[in-house]
């Protein structure tokens, strides 16, 4: 097996992330190309990834029913949406009414 490269969708799990991995591959009678989505169950000792996160999966021994990857490294990290802090907003007031 090779090395697949991946989309976290779900990190709910203790040390585990679920990936998919999407392929193209050409179909011969409509002559297009055609996407698929695997998702795979991944080992992630620490912790680190988040859900968005672009990783790199090495296959490994089996270490569970469906688990049988291993997070190599976090490509890219997942831009998680922070909300202005409060005490900023009431500080720089958005409309002057003069």
């Amino acid at each position: 097996m090779n090395n697949v490269v991946g989309m976290v969708v779900s990190n709910k799990m203790q040390k585990s992330v679920v990936v998919a991995v999407d392929r193209l591959f050409h179909h011969k009678l409509y002559n297009r190309y055609v996407k698929r989505t695997s998702k795979f169950m991944a080992h992630d000792e620490h912790d680190h990834c988040n859900i968005g996160d672009r990783v790199r999966l090495e296959p490994s021994r089996p270490l569970s029913k469906r688990k049988h990857w291993i997070v190599a490294e976090i490509l890219t990290k997942a831009r998680i949406y922070q909300p202005p802090s409060p005490s900023a907003s009431a500080a720089a007031p958005l409309h002057s009414n003069s």
